[in-house]
This record gives structure tokens, C-alpha cells and sequence, in this order.
């Protein structure tokens, strides 16, 4: 007896060993999980943008209004990036259109002049930054536009008899997986060329063309149905297309091992549970994220051969939470994504007219308030745009609350987002499930979460915009490596850029107030490092989403809408050109670099001398001016000393290496002389002093460039064009025979109210009777997103 008891007391403390054991490497597992996490969201914060355009059709000749609004994963308001891209993609992903935009506070604004060589078509317009770019497009905001160009006549859309070209059938197994004698949910989506829904039957049928299921979408042409693969069977979809043969598409490969995730809705919490394929063994783990925030983090426990858990919906975050299964190696096997519907509720955005009706060239005053859902007046960052809808132009569709919510954290554009929000019954819960499964998965690469090493590929662009280049030996045709390069543009005040290339020849420059169109001079010192060369690198993304923009078509019934389009075109570009090239200016600060020289020599202060050499030796104290073996040479004295090697010339801002050549320029060019004694620490290099001459126009008075700098021609930031709306508020302007036919009568991109949470804005109908819509969007400081629209008429 005290045999067996004694080995009974080793049997139970053995047990519970393993049992501490198990659960610790449990709980360890799921800590480093979460340690990687959280490591791996502080180097990659988020990034969301929404835009706002002042329409969506255009005629080649207008002007393409946005507004730009950035946000972190809270949907407040980020001051991360400075620097946003948008560009216009054609249908084969070029660029015909791109810009960059400066960026403060998280909100930014620009424009595009259409040209007109542009062919007519369905077009997109995109907007990320550099920051966003680690995550791919498919999380870029998209949106379709349509650009004609009535100088060209339409290309004829090809007639077909078969009415499925172009209709897509895609299966999203609930978790990720089909595995085989497992029962999965699976979603489906049934799209049309143009990228929407389509309300399409279909069945899944096995080898022997018997049906299995029958499945039928409930909104937007996403569905989902229960099935179970039967080893050794094949099995394929075939959806009914009215007035056209049939499609048939293969389901997604059915796997013999693996785990099946299914989530399901009981009330006030939701149940996840695991199902692995027989022989799986080992521990999984749940893991529930939501942005950069960790909501859950359990070990499944086993019920039969499956693994359940419940977690409270109270616990879930607001909108899209991530539910990731590890295996017992830290391996992701299964993802979904559940929505909780949010709490906060979209700002309350109102916007009020005098009235409804309103006669050409007449004032309409437009008074906005926003406030919380409790009515509490507060500021917003607000934009407003007031267009003609017709035939051609429709109402836009694009809510920036929704957006936020949804269309930024899905993968593909959602169809319709306003409708999760306006509606609450359980038809819209199941459509919003659908959409989870088939739009949401996998939004991060696991493998760099889970990589201690992981860094992004692209930095963000805190201070300014980063141009980024390569450096090659020209030699070996290899990246150079450990040398400086340095970037500038003429000017008249020295902006001079320097960059040391890491071990694969990259350059970062980091520019500040770089705007507008320059030409840009790289090079390296060429007394030291003459075997270079400089490759420019584009900032652009050139990596791009399948979205569909669709076959374009005009209808025959828009042809007078058309008309007034492109007469409005001509007549704004004929009349009021001069209105419509007038820019913001962007408050660049021209001090130098150098901020402030130790001594400025105005030349015109002096007897002008006709050789540079005779300048420096006349004029410029501190410095000393000699000549050995043909050459010369300049040396700079601070208080003490000479300084140890030659300083730093500069011509218009561009350095000269080459001091022979800086006594051929021509003094009586310069109109300035900037001089620094004393040792520069500048980014990666040390200047011994500093010689920075001025032309008179800042274009370096004909000096001619060492032949090994790189001169090119590159546009920085966008410059802010002024929108042009008239003012008749007198007799003499309301009677002005020049026509008015805007079908843009207003564009805003700042106008946010005040801290009583009101603007008050007014502008001017014009001769064109019709139609208008007030749209608005805005968001506040605390990530309260709204919009509104607003219809008037305009009669003769």
C-alpha cells in the first residue's frame, strides 16, 4: 500500500509538472507573439488617406480639385508623413497624371490641368504616401473617374454574344483553407466588368456534374454557403449567366492537412472555433488585433476534435478585428476578420442655404456647423465642393466616415460602404460578414512580424520630401558604397542637400520646402570620387491593385450635356486663363543653409575688379588666396588658425569642387558673397569654411557645370493653385457680358469651422441653369468623421 500511494504522490505531481510546463510554454508562446506584435507595429505605424475631388467627370481642358485627409489606425488626424503622392492611372496602369503634396497636420490639397491629349476613358485616381507604400497598393485609396476628351470620338466597344466575358466568381474559404472531410464556410463574390456585384445563381457540382450546394448572393453579389469536401472527390462552381453560356470556376485548392477557423455570432460575445484535420496535434492559439492594438490572446482548449473559445464582444475594438490561429510553431494557419459595429458616431455635419431655388449670378451663402452626436459644438478640418449633376455627372458616393471604417482596412473597393451604416437589421450584419470574408484577409506579411530583423523598405517623410538615388561605379558597374553625394538646384539663396550611400548605393536626401519644378544638380566631390555616377530614383509606387475600372461608354442621350461640358472648358480657358494660373504662395523660408554667414560682401559696394582672383585677394578677408604648380589654392582662417583643407565653394547654391575653376567666374555676375571661417558640420561631410557666391538672377551667370554632374529637371512639391470663382455683388459685374458657364461654382479645400464649430462661406451661381450639389467632408481633431450634401436649383 504505501508502494502504491507513494507512486500514486509521483504519478499526480508528475502530471502536474507537465501541466505547468505545457501551460507555461503556452503562455510563452503566446507573450513572444504578442512581444513581436507590438515590436513590429511601432516601427510600421499606420497610415490611412481619404480624397476628397470636387467631382468625378471631366472633360480634357478642366481642372481635377482634391482635398487630402490623412490618419493614423484611431482615424485621428497624423502629422507623420509631410509628403503625400496622387496620381490619375489609365486603364493599363500608366501615369498620365502625378503630383506631390505637402502635407500638415494630416491634411493636404491640390490640383491637376487635364490635358488634352488625353484619350477618352474610365480612370483612377490613387493617393498614398512613401510610409504606405511597405504595405503595398491594394490599402492605397483608389477612386474611379472619367476623363473625355471631346476632341477625340470614342472607341466603339466591341459587340459579344457571350454576355459572362468579364464576370469574375472568386470562393474565400472561412479562415483561409479548404481541407478535406472538414465542413468550412465558404464566401463567394460575383463581379461584372466594372468591378460590381452581380445578383448571378450557381452551384457547386463533384466529378459526376451532381450538385452539392446551391449558393445565391444576398447583396452586392456576395454570398456564402456551408461545405464539406469529400476525400477523393473533385469538385467545381458553375454560375448561370441570363442570355450567355455558363461559367465554370475551380473552388480553391482543397488540402489534406491543415485547420479550418469558423466564427460564429452568439449574442453577446462570438465564438471562434478550430477544427484541425486528423493527425494534427499540438497547441493553437487565438490571436485578436485591431490596428496596433492587441484585443485577445488565448490557447484554445479541446472539445472532441475541435478547439473552442468565447470572447466577449465588449473586448472587441470598434470596426475591423483581425482573428489569426497559430500552430505550436508560431505559424499563422487560419485569419478572418470580424466587424463590430463602431460606437462613435460620424460628426454631425450640417450645412444650411438661404434657399432652395436660386436665379443665375446670384450669392449663395452657406453657413456650416459641426458638433458631436451630444450636440457639442467643436471645430472640424473641412472641405466643400459644389457641382452640376446631369446625365454625365453623378452624385459622388464617397463618405469619409465609411471609408475609415471600411474602405481603408479592406483590401479592394467596397461597393457601396454607406450601406453597412445606414442599415442594422441582420440581412445588412450577414452582407457585412460576406464582406469580411471575402475582402478581408492577410492584410500584413506575418513573416516580417515575426522576423526580429524586419525593417521597412521605405522610410516616412517626417521633415520634407525624400529624393532618393543610386550611386554606381562606373568602373565595375557596381554600387558605390560609403560615399558622399550631394543635390542642389540653383537659386538664390545656397539649399544644398549631402548623402553618404549605404552598402547598396543608396541615396536619401532629405529636402525641406522643395517646391515646385526645378533643375536638379547631383554630384559627388569630384576631386575626391570622379568615377561615379548618380541614378535618380522615381518616389512613386509602381506597384498597382487588379481593381476593374470598367469598358467606357457614353450614352447617346448625354450628347447636349457633352456640349455644355466642353463649351464650359473653352470658355473658362479663353476668358479667364490668367484667373485660373494664380498660386498660393508656400512661405518658403530662402535663408541658406548655413542659416547666417560670418561676413556678406556686396561686390556692388566695391570697386568692381574683372577677374575673381583679384576679388578675394582685394575684398574678402579671412581667407588666403595662393598659387602653387598652376593651381590655387584657398584656405579659410577662423580665430585662431588656418583651417585644415579647402572650404566649401558654392556658385547659386551648386558646389564648385574644382577651386582653379572658381576663379573663372565672373565677378561682375555676383552681386553677393556669403563667407563662413569656421569648420561646418553638415550632414554626413564637414566643410573647412564656406565661399558662397550669388548671381545676380541666380542662374549661375553662364558658369559652365563640372561634366560630371547629373542636371536634370524635377518637380518637388505641388505649388497651390487658387480656385477662381466671380463676384457680382455689383450692378456693373452681374451686367458683364463675359459668359459664365462653370459647372464647378465652388471649391474649398479649407474650410473647417472654428472653435464654435461654424464657417460661413458664400459664391456665386453662374449662367448655367440646372441642378446643384453640396458636398462636404470633414473630419475633427479627435477622429470624428462625417460628410453632407445638399441640392439646390439655379433657374434663368
Amino acid at each position: 500500500m504505501k508502494i502504491l500511494k507513494h507512486t500514486f504522490y509521483v504519478l499526480f505531481w508528475l502530471i502536474i509538472d507537465i501541466l505547468s510546463i505545457n501551460v507555461g510554454a503556452s503562455a510563452q508562446t503566446l507573450s513572444s507573439i504578442g512581444q513581436d506584435f507590438n515590436r513590429y507595429q511601432q516601427i510600421n505605424l499606420q497610415e490611412k488617406i481619404f480624397a476628397h475631388t470636387d467631382k468625378s467627370f471631366y472633360v480634357t481642358g478642366e481642372l481635377l480639385w482634391f482635398k487630402l485627409y490623412l490618419v493614423n489606425s484611431t482615424n485621428k488626424p497624423f502629422n507623420l508623413s509631410k509628403v503625400a503622392y496622387v496620381e490619375v492611372l489609365d486603364a493599363r496602369h500608366n501615369a498620365v497624371l502625378q503630383s506631390k503634396i505637402a502635407m500638415k497636420q494630416g491634411s493636404g490639397n491640390g490640383s491637376f490641368y487635364i490635358p488634352l491629349t488625353l484619350s477618352n476613358g474610365n480612370y483612377q485616381l490613387r493617393a498614398y504616401t512613401s510610409w504606405m507604400k511597405n504595405n503595398g497598393p491594394e490599402l492605397f485609396f483608389e477612386k474611379p473617374i472619367t476623363i473625355v476628351n471631346p476632341l477625340k470620338s470614342p472607341e466603339a466597344v466591341p459587340a459579344t454574344a457571350n454576355v459572362a466575358a468579364g464576370t469574375d466568381v472568386q470562393f474565400f474559404p472561412e479562415g483561409g483553407d479548404l481541407i478535406r472531410n472538414v465542413t468550412s464556410k465558404v464566401a463567394f463574390k460575383i463581379t461584372g466588368p466594372d468591378g460590381k456585384g452581380k445578383a448571378l445563381r450557381g452551384a457547386i457540382i463533384n466529378q459526376q456534374n451532381d450538385t452539392v450546394v446551391r449558393f445565391t448572393p444576398i447583396k452586392f453579389g456576395m454570398g456564402s454557403f456551408t461545405f464539406t469536401p469529400v476525400a477523393g472527390n473533385t469538385y467545381r462552381a458553375i454560375v448561370q449567366v441570363p442570355g450567355s453560356r455558363p461559367i465554370y470556376k475551380p473552388l480553391p485548392v482543397i488540402k489534406n492537412e491543415g485547420y479550418v477557423l469558423q466564427v460564429t455570432d452568439a449574442g453577446s460575445n462570438i465564438g471562434i472555433t478550430v477544427t484541425g484535420s486528423a493527425g494534427l496535434s499540438g497547441e493553437v492559439y487565438s490571436f485578436i488585433y485591431s490596428g496596433q492594438k492587441v484585443i485577445d490572446a488565448q490557447t484554445l482548449s479541446a472539445l472532441q476534435s475541435a478547439r473552442q473559445i468565447s470572447v466577449l464582444k465588449s473586448k472587441l475594438a470598434d470596426g475591423v478585428n483581425h482573428i489569426l490561429i497559430f500552430n505550436s510553431n508560431r505559424q499563422p494557419v487560419a485569419e478572418r476578420l470580424y466587424f463590430k459595429r463602431p460606437a462613435v458616431k460620424p460628426l454631425q455635419l450640417n450645412a444650411a442655404i438661404g434657399q432652395q431655388q436660386y436665379g443665375i449670378r446670384r450669392p449663395v451663402t452657406l453657413t456650416l456647423t459641426t458638433a458631436t452626436e451630444s450636440n457639442r459644438l467643436l471645430p472640424a478640418d473641412l472641405s466643400v465642393a459644389v457641382y452640376k449633376v446631369d446625365s454625365l455627372q453623378k452624385p459622388d458616393p464617397a463618405n469619409l466616415f465609411s471609408y475609415l471604417w471600411l474602405g481603408a482596412e479592406l483590401k479592394g473597393s467596397v461597393e457601396m460602404p454607406d450601406y453597412y451604416f445606414e442599415h442594422t437589421d441582420s440581412q445588412t450584419d450577414e452582407a457585412l460578414d460576406n464582406l469580411m470574408l471575402t475582402q478581408g484577409w492577410r492584410r500584413f506579411n506575418w513573416d516580417n512580424i515575426l522576423n526580429p530583423a524586419y525593417k521597412p523598405a521605405y522610410l516616412p517623410e517626417y521633415a520634407g520630401h525624400l529624393i532618393t538615388a543610386r550611386l554606381i561605379d562606373s568602373v565595375s558597374g557596381r554600387p558605390a558604397a560609403n560615399v558622399v553625394a550631394y543635390l542642389s538646384s540653383p537659386a538664390k539663396y545656397a539649399d544644398l542637400y549631402a548623402a553618404r550611400s549605404d552598402s547598396a548605393g543608396r541615396l536619401l536626401f532629405e529636402t525641406k520646402d522643395f517646391y515646385g519644378l526645378k533643375e536638379l544638380i547631383l554630384q559627388t566631390n569630384t576631386r575626391k570620387d570622379s568615377t561615379y555616377k548618380i541614378e535618380l530614383q522615381s518616389p512613386f509606387s509602381e506597384k498597382y491593385t487588379d481593381t476593374p475600372t470598367g469598358a467606357f461608354q457614353l450614352n447617346p442621350s448625354a450628347e447636349n450635356d457633352l456640349k455644355r461640358y466642353n463649351l464650359s472648358m473653352q470658355l473658362q480657358n479663353v476668358y479667364h486663363s490668367n484667373k485660373l494660373r494664380q498660386y498660393y504662395s508656400p512661405g518658403i523660408d530662402s535663408l541658406s543653409f548655413y542659416v547666417k554667414p560670418y561676413k556678406t560682401y556686396l561686390l556692388e559696394d566695391f570697386t568692381r575688379f574683372t577677374t575673381m582672383e583679384e576679388v578675394l585677394r582685394e575684398y574678402v578677408g579671412y581667407i588666403s588666396v595662393t598659387s602653387r604648380q598652376r593651381h590655387y589654392h584657398i584656405r579659410a582662417i577662423d580665430q585662431t588658425s588656418f583651417l585644415d583643407d579647402e572650404p566649401l565653394v558654392m556658385l547659386d547654391g551648386i558646389p564648385v569642387f574644382n577651386i582653379d575653376r572658381t576663379f573663372a567666374i565672373d565677378p561682375l555676375k555676383v552681386k553677393r558673397l556669403d563667407l563662413v571661417r569656421n569648420r561646418y558640420y553638415y550632414g554626413p561631410t564637414i566643410f573647412e569654411g564656406i565661399l558662397s557666391f550669388t548671381t545676380y538672377k541666380g542662374d549661375l551667370g553662364g558658369f559652365e557645370l563640372d561634366s560630371h554632374a547629373v542636371v536634370l529637371d524635377y518637380e518637388g512639391l505641388q505649388l497651390q493653385r487658387e480656385f477662381y470663382s466671380p463676384v457680382y455683388s455689383t450692378p456693373q459685374q452681374l451686367n458683364s457680358r463675359l459668359p459664365d458657364f462653370r459647372n464647378v461654382l465652388y471649391w474649398e479645400p479649407k474650410a473647417g469651422t472654428n472653435v464654435q464649430g461654424k464657417n460661413i462661406l458664400q459664391f456665386y451661381t453662374s449662367d448655367l441653369p440646372g441642378r446643384y450639389l453640396i458636398n462636404v467632408q470633414g473630419i475633427t481633431a479627435n477622429g470624428e468623421a462625417g460628410s453632407r450634401q445638399l441640392y439646390f436649383e439655379v433657374k434663368k
